[in-house]
This record gives C-alpha cells, sequence and structure tokens, in this order.
C-alpha cells in the first residue's frame, strides 16, 4: 500500500502520519526492531480481542557483526562502509573499522567477521594493516572455533601474487579454527560487480538468520522510504574541474619532466584535506586506439554495446577500457582466439611469475600484432579488457589557503617497449593533450593514513621527486590556520639548478618560519650519489629527538627504491641512537606505525 492510499483508506490521518514518519527518522535500528515488534504484538492482542500481550524490552539479537577493510587507495574503505550500510538496512547491527586501528584483542571474542582487504604491490598487505597481520599470522593469535568469516580480497591480476593478502587473512582463519561463512572472492581492478553479489550473499544470509531468531508473528512493515539527495561527486560521478594552469616546472637542462597542474573545483561541493589524493578519470591517448584498430583490423565507427550503451568502438577503446597495459584476462582470451601455444602455456596459476614477465614486456597492441587473429569481432575484443580506472595523484595545496582549487605535481611515464614510444594514461593526458580552459572530471580520494595531526605535533617531511607534493599542502594548511608545530622537510632530486621543485616555495616558509627545518640531497651534482636517507644519517641524533618528542614521519615518494631505504635508514637511527640493537629499532618503528606517528604515501 502506497502512502497515498494509506490517507484515502483512513488508515492514518496526517497528523498521525507526521508523528509516525518523525519517529522512524529518529530510531536506530535496534530501536525499529523493537517498535516494529511493540505493534505487531499490539496487532496481535487487538486482533483476538484480549489484552496487549507485554512486549520484551530488548529485540532478539543475532550474533556480533564486525566488517574490518584493510586499504591503501580507499576502496576497500568505501565498499566496506557500503556493506556497513546494507547491513543496517537490514536490521543488523555492524561495527565497522579499519585493520589499522582494530584492537587485535577482541578477536577473540568476535562471533561473525567480514574482512575487505587489498593487496599491495607484490603480495603485501596495506601498509596501515601491516600490525593486523603480524598479530593474526603469529604465535599469539588464539584459537578462533566460535569465529565465523567471511573475506573480499581486492587485487590487480598483473602482479604475480595476486590478492595475496585476503587469500593470507582467508588461509589463517582456517588454520585457528574459524568457519567459513562464504567462499573467499578474489577481484580484479573491475570488482563492483563481484564485490556488490559477495556482499548482498552475506547480508541476505545474515539478516535471515535474525529473522529466524526474532520470529516474528506478524511481517514487519518496510521503512518508509527517505526523499534521495542529490549525489556527491565521487568515482562514479567525477565533477567536471577546468585547468586553470599547466606549467613546466624544471630547468631547461633537467633529465626529468615535472609538471604544476592547478584546477578550478569551484561549485563542486568538493572537500579535501592535506595528504588526500585527487582521482583522475583517465582517457587513453588516440594514438594507442588508433594503433589498436589497425593491428586488429576493426572498425572504429562501429556500434558496440558497453552495460547496456550503445557506442562507437573508437569511443569505448578511449574511454571505457584499459588498452595498454595487458591483463592475464587479455591473456586468456587471446589464447582462444588465437590458439597460440605460447599463450595456452601462459595461463593458470603455475605460470604466474612467467605470465607476470611476459605482460611486463608486452602491451596488448604487441600481443595482437605477435598472434594475429583474422577476422575477430568487436566483441571479441572487448571482452578481454579490464574497464578504464581512475588514476589517483596526491594534492599539492590545501583547501584552505586555495580555496576552489586542487593542485597537482605531476611527472608524465615516458618509456620505450619494443622500438616505440609508450606513455602512461593519465600522466600523458595530463602532460600532454590538456591546455588551460579544458575539462578534467576528478573526484576527491580521501588518505585518512597520511594526514597531519590533529595537534601542533612536530612532523618530519621525506620525499622525492613529487613525492614532495603533499608535503606543499601540509605547509600551506599549517601556515594559513595558524599552526604552531614544528616542521622538518627532507627532500631529493637529480640537479639542484633544474630539479629543486618549488624552491622558492620552501625558501620563503623557511624565512617565515613555517617550515623549520630543510636537508636536500641532489643525486646527480656530485660523483657520489647522495640520496634523502644519507641525509637522515647525518643528522640521526635530531632525527631522534625529534620522535622521541612526538614528531610525525611521513615518506612520500617511490616504493620500490625510496620507501624500503628511508624505512631500513630509520631502523638503523633508531637502533645507533637507542642502543637496543635491530630488533627493538624494529619495534619502536613498528609502534610509530600503530600509533599513526609513522605514514607512507608510496607508489
Amino acid at each position: 500500500m502506497t502512502v497515498a492510499q494509506f490517507f484515502q483508506e483512513g488508515a492514518l490521518s496526517v497528523d498521525q502520519w507526521q508523528h509516525v514518519e518523525a519517529l522512524a527518522r529518529s530510531l536506530n535500528p535496534a530501536q525499529a526492531r523493537w517498535i516494529s515488534g511493540y505493534f505487531a504484538g499490539l496487532d496481535a492482542g487487538l486482533l483476538r480481542g484480549g489484552a496487549v500481550e507485554a512486549v520484551p524490552e530488548t529485540a532478539p539479537q543475532g550474533r556480533t557483526l564486525t566488517i574490518l577493510y584493510g586499504t591503501e587507495t580507499g576502496n576497500a574503505r568505501d565498499l566496506g562502509k557500503a556493506l556497513a550500510e546494507a547491513a543496517a538496512e537490514r536490521g543488523l547491527s555492524p561495527r565497522l573499522s579499519d585493520l589499522a586501528d582494530y584492537k587485535v584483542r577482541q578477536l577473540k571474542d568476535e562471533e561473525d567477521i567480514l574482512f575487505i582487504v587489498s593487496t599491495y604491490g607484490e603480495g603485501d598487505p596495506p601498509r596501515p594493516s601491516i600490525g593486523f597481520f603480524e598479530f593474526l599470522e603469529g604465535r599469539r593469535a588464539p584459537q578462533l572455533a566460535n569465529l565465523r568469516f567471511a573475506v573480499l580480497s581486492l587485487g590487480d591480476s598483473t602482479y604475480e601474487k595476486y590478492c595475496e593478502a585476503g587469500k593470507r587473512i582467508d588461509r589463517r582463519l582456517e588454520e585457528l579454527g574459524a568457519a567459513r561463512l562464504h567462499e573467499r572472492v578474489d577481484c580484479d581492478i573491475d570488482y563492483e560487480e563481484p564485490a556488490a553479489a559477495w556482499s548482498g550473499a552475506i547480508v541476505d544470509l545474515l539478516a535471515a538468520e535474525l529473522a529466524a531468531a526474532a520470529a516474528p508473528a506478524f511481517p514487519v512493515p518496510s521503512a518508509v522510504p527517505v526523499p534521495a539527495t542529490a549525489p556527491a561527486h565521487d568515482k562514479r560521478n567525477p565533477f567536471a574541474a577546468t585547468l586553470l594552469e599547466n606549467i613546466l616546472i624544471v630547468g631547461r637542462h633537467s633529465t626529468k619532466e615535472t609538471r604544476h597542474l592547478e584546477l578550478d573545483i569551484s561549485g563542486s561541493g568538493l572537500a579535501y584535506e592535506p595528504g588526500d589524493a585527487l582521482g583522475i578519470a583517465a582517457a587513453n591517448d588516440p594514438v594507442v586506439v588508433a594503433q589498436l584498430l589497425d593491428a586488429t583490423g576493426l572498425d572504429g565507427g562501429a556500434t558496440v554495446l558497453v552495460k547496456g550503451e550503445s557506442v562507437a568502438l573508437a569511443e569505448a577503446l578511449e574511454r571505457r577500457f584499459e588498452i595498454a597495459i595487458a591483463s592475464p584476462r587479455f591473456v586468456d582470451s587471446w589464447a582462444k582466439y588465437s590458439g597460440a601455444s605460447e599463450l595456452e602455456r601462459l595461463r593458470g596459476e603455475e605460470a604466474a611469475a612467467e605470465r607476470v614477465a611476459f605482460l611486463r614486456d608486452h602491451h596488448i597492441v604487441d600481443i595482437i600484432r605477435r598472434f594475429p587473429v583474422g577476422g575477430v569481432d568487436a566483441g571479441s575484443l572487448l571482452a578481454g579488457l579490464r574497464p578504464l580506472q581512475p588514476r589517483l595523484y596526491s594534492i599539492a595545496s590545501s583547501l584552505t589557503a586555495m580555496p576552489d582549487e586542487a593542485h597537482l605535481t605531476l611527472a608524465p611515464v615516458r618509456f620505450r617497449l619494443h622500438g616505440e614510444a609508450r606513455n602512461g594514461v593519465a600522466s600523458a593526458l595530463l602532460a600532454d593533450r590538456l591546455q588551460p580552459g579544458d575539462i578534467l572530471p576528478v573526484y576527491v580520494q580521501h588518505n585518512p593514513h597520511f594526514s597531519l595531526p590533529k595537534d601542533d605535533a612536530p612532523i618530519i617531511m621525506i620525499g622525492a621527486g613529487t613525492g614532495v607534493a603533499p608535503y606543499r599542502g601540509f605547509l600551506q594548511e599549517r601556515e594559513a590556520t595558524g599552526a604552531g608545530g614544528r616542521s622538518w622537510l627532507f627532500f631529493g632530486e637529480r640537479n639542484f639548478r633544474s630539479d629543486f621543485l618549488y624552491q622558492a616555495e620552501w625558501q620563503e616558509w623557511l624565512k617565515r618560519g613555517t617550515l623549520g627545518r630543510m636537508d636536500v640531497a641532489f643525486s646527480r651534482d656530485t660523483g657520489e650519489k647522495v640520496y634523502v636517507q644519507h641525509r637522515m644519517l647525518e643528522q640521526a641524533k635530531d632525527l631522534y629527538a625529534w620522535l622521541e618528542e612526538g614528531a610525525h614521519l611521513y615518506v612520500c615518494g617511490d616504493a620500490i627504491a625510496l620507501a624500503p631505504d628511508v624505512h631500513e635508514t630509520l631502523i638503523r637511527i633508531v637502533a645507533e641512537q637507542a642502543g637496543g640493537g635491530r630488533e627493538a629499532a624494529a619495534d619502536y618503528v613498528r609502534d610509530l606505525a600503530a600509533a599513526h606517528r609513522y605514514q607512507r604515501d608510496v607508489y
């Protein structure tokens, strides 16, 4: 029955309806269940013509439900929030937590846990979640015979250890005696549909159990629908920002290309904190689209169906699909169409290492050229491609200091493969094809694991190249808000004269006292290469003193070289200065991370 029909039949007066609606909006899920039980009992008593029986003060409760997520980029967090909302709408009472904040001693008392975990790099857990993994896989982990669990694992199938973080949790919980609510689901970069199916199946299961435990005599009426609000700008609904500036910020003799971009986000409602990232809805280079069409012999003007929408094949390849880096999905697909034994050999888990090496040296167009297929149709080509994903860039500004703007620091990816120039999808778009006045779809990706302290605690910022971007936002924010905490920057690049990014701004902040100290390392200026970790060792005594005084330490930049080198240097400094040996120093650094005083944003 609709609300209008309800009024027409005189079931409720307008005044009664307003009271019911106000009450409904004020209730939490547990209160709503109690009220529904009360009215069910009231209805039953009136229908029998007898007195209304007392209703229990609390509704029957199901098992406790905890949703834990581990994330680097925020995808697992967003899925966790959506899952918690879906569970609450079905009468469940979930508790949502980041693995980085979860108190591991609570694990032995849990009843149902749902894990949503991304994998970082070659099989590693998200950096903020390492403490949880160390506990779960260590000797102190409890037996969990009373626990039920399910794991949704996010990853990238181009890596050898695909979805390994989720697999580790799944294996270890089984070893500890826990029972699966649902089989683990491993998701590639296009995770939305399998994640939704996994979430829906589990919520249906738990809601059915709760309903069976409550066993109401009459169906519980559905909630009154709340008018939908305008959707916020996010990954699925990006904002059309206008490019204001796109300038080269290295000298003419630099061996690198680094650019500074400024975007107008006025009227978007987008809000970001220093340390957050800007998501860019990228588009493929039309040159690469043309190469792919040429290699397959397909007509770019032909119409194809993409998620129910008819578009030209060329447009689909430019804006809907990843067409540069190949994935195992494409290897599987093209092996079937080409019949190539070499591709067939690369399929399956046992060939993971060989497949990763092959994919590193072959883009999609290279595979098609090497193993041509005559008469392939557009649908067969698209079936092996993954959806085009947004790219994330650290924001190099403070919204407090620069209202209605978001700044980026960009080094375009350029390399050669099979004798041809290749470029990064988003970085080449930003560097080569966008001019001031052009429109770029963007959204904000929050990064709570790389943020300024809420108080005036000292900060130590370590970065190389474009890794300095978020620190520009940090200092803009501290200056704009009048924060009084001390700050220290370690910055590394190739050459002082050509690559000292934002040099004038750092020097001005030093002059005004917003930046207290700065140590720089330019690796190509001397015969012996000097990096930021060498500067850290030179300042070991003071750096350790700052940590002992409560400083927060940040690392931003390259995940392959910078991050592990800085990490080892930090352990070495603590060991030497505290005098407790390497193991104690490693514990000290782990404690810094657990207290959110050692944060990394690496890529």
